[in-house]
């Protein structure tokens, strides 16, 4: 019924969305050879150290780039950086800029920038705030390198500049850099391959990219996010569509060139056309979750969350949300099944649902009906259907249930807001992270639970922060997996995060785009587009 109505309020909104995509289209220069992309939703929040957002993210790189990178081996390889020296003690390491670095206004790159980069990013990101406690000092050699300084040996100084995902180690100039990183930055200058037009940039609606003509490309093959990042078209434009029908049909008549995700119910419109590609980049997957607010009522009751976590099945959420078992399957280990830090503890609390233990721990806690507002977006359709489903289970638990409904961007500022629900605030929101930027406890941005610096809920288990740090002093495999072994169980006990299963998510593009990567971050660098 749910796929039903979501079908028949895509055909209705499609007069009104093709309008509004012909005028987005229409203003791109005819000379100028042109990817036009549907993302997974519009962009509004454009600092990348500021929000976790997939579709910020994407944005970050575009336009920025990293002192390192990460190939599909998981190897860390010298991505800005050209190499690094690691003392005798293992404790400083010297990094070298690469020749070639710009910014986009022609400034040259320089170890200041990195040096303010690196600290910003750092007070946001959860793997940052803990590195920080393990450095002593991070300073300037000359214009071209910078040190490291560590108080102990940790593998965690290259994984972290290394890191995909959310909040990636992107490299800003100083003036830039130096904003608080409580506050949005309000100047978009990188040094990545593409340049932002900021002339053209319609919030919400359509944002885009023009090649950087100044960037050297490192002369590896393109592998994630390491290697050359070689851009062979002139521009890229990602253009919102509410409607998902929409891109659909621009795309079989040609009129756009990629669909980031493609919605399920609508693959069978394009799996057998003969000018479109469909195939899953992301080879490793998604995991898809929701929070608690960890701060309010009701979920500030360790009871009240577990009571929620025996509400909620995972097949009802895959079923919605996917429908094909080909492209899902249940899992309750928040480090992601088929990985090496892979635990089944909590199955049987997060799989299936059981709203009888639900109920008799609702009693326990003696809920007393405090609203619970989830917030539902309508315009992404890898996260919409969660909150119906979530809601419902709730519901038939016994909890009164607010379904607050907006777009996701809204949904990404409002995930910030500390505030107590009834002012504008929340209990539960859902989304969903890549399993190649999720299989540690630094990867994972969920698991942190330092209070009100971790990520949106604020969970505060002190067990799992130091057992955090453990696993970045410890470099035996056999040791790290007895920590996540031990984090697993907090995580599912506390309520830190309720895991719904892992899915895959199509991408459809033209046959006209060759070199499309394989990737778990969109990537618009090594690809082609043929003229006909």
């Amino acid at each position: 019924m749910l796929r039903k109505v979501e079908r028949t309020a895509r055909y209705k909104a499609l007069g009104a969305s093709a309008a509004l995509s012909a005028a987005l289209l229409i203003a791109m220069p005819a000379h100028a050879q042109t990817i036009t992309a549907v993302m997974q939703s519009g962009l509004r929040v454009m600092d990348p150290v500021v929000s976790t957002a997939f579709i910020t993210r994407d944005h970050g790189y575009m336009i920025y780039d990293t002192l390192l990178g990460m190939n599909e081996a998981f190897e860390i390889k010298p991505q800005m950086a050209e190499k690094w020296e690691v003392s005798e003690d293992r404790k400083t390491y010297t990094f070298t800029l690469r020749d070639g670095l710009k910014w986009h206004d022609g400034a040259p790159v320089t170890s200041q920038d990195c040096v303010a980069s690196i600290k910003r990013w750092a007070q946001q990101d959860s793997t940052g705030q803990v590195l920080m406690t393990m450095v002593s000092d991070i300073a300037v050699v000359d214009d071209k390198a910078f040190k490291v300084v560590l108080k102990e040996p940790t593998s965690l100084l290259l994984e972290s500049l290394a890191k995909l995902s959310s909040r990636p180690a992107f490299i800003m100039p100083k003036r830039i850099a130096e904003t608080p990183a409580s506050e949005p930055i309000k100047e978009f200058v990188g040094s990545g391959p593409f340049k932002f037009v900021a002339s053209e940039f319609k919030p919400g609606l359509k944002v885009v990219y023009e090649k950087n003509k100044d960037y050297v490309p490192r002369s590896e093959p393109a592998s994630w996010t390491a290697g050359g990042k070689v851009v062979n078209v002139d521009r890229v434009q990602w253009v919102a569509m509410p409607d998902q029908m929409t891109p659909v049909n621009a795309l079989l008549n040609g009129e756009i060139d990629f669909i980031q995700q493609v919605p399920f119910d609508l693959l069978p419109m394009l799996e057998n056309n003969s000018d479109v590609n469909v195939e899953v980049l992301d080879k490793l997957g998604n995991w898809t979750y929701y929070r608690f607010n960890h701060l309010h009522p009701p979920f500030n009751n360790k009871l009240v969350r577990q009571a929620a976590m025996y509400a909620v099945g995972q097949d009802d959420v895959l079923k919605a949300l996917v429908g094909n078992p080909k492209y899902a399957k249940t899992c309750a280990a928040v480090f992601g099944c088929d990985t090496p830090y892979a635990d089944s503890y909590g199955q049987d609390v997060v799989v299936p649902s059981n709203i009888e233990k639900a109920k008799e721990l609702l009693k326990e806690a003696k809920y007393d009906g405090t609203p619970v507002v989830v917030l539902q977006p309508t315009d992404l359709a890898m996260v919409a259907p969660q909150p119906i489903v979530i809601a419902s289970a709730l519901r038939k638990a016994g909890f009164k249930v607010d379904l607050k409904t907006m777009d996701w961007q809204t949904v990404v500022t409002q995930q910030g807001n500390q505030k107590p629900p009834s002012e504008g605030g929340w209990n539960i929101f859902s989304t969903y992270s890549t399993l190649a930027t999720s299989g540690n406890p630094f990867g994972n941005t969920t698991v942190a639970a330092n209070g009100t610096k971790a990520w949106a809920g604020w969970p505060d288990v002190p067990e799992i922060e130091r057992l955090r740090l453990e696993f970045a002093r410890a470099s035996d495999e056999a040791a790290r997996k007895a920590i996540t072994t031990q984090i697993q169980k907090l995580v599912i006990d506390e309520g830190v995060v309720g895991p719904l299963g892992q899915f895959s998510v199509p991408t459809a593009y033209s046959k006209k785009l060759t070199g499309v990567l394989a990737s778990p971050i969109t990537v618009f660098w090594n690809i082609k587009k043929a003229d006909k």
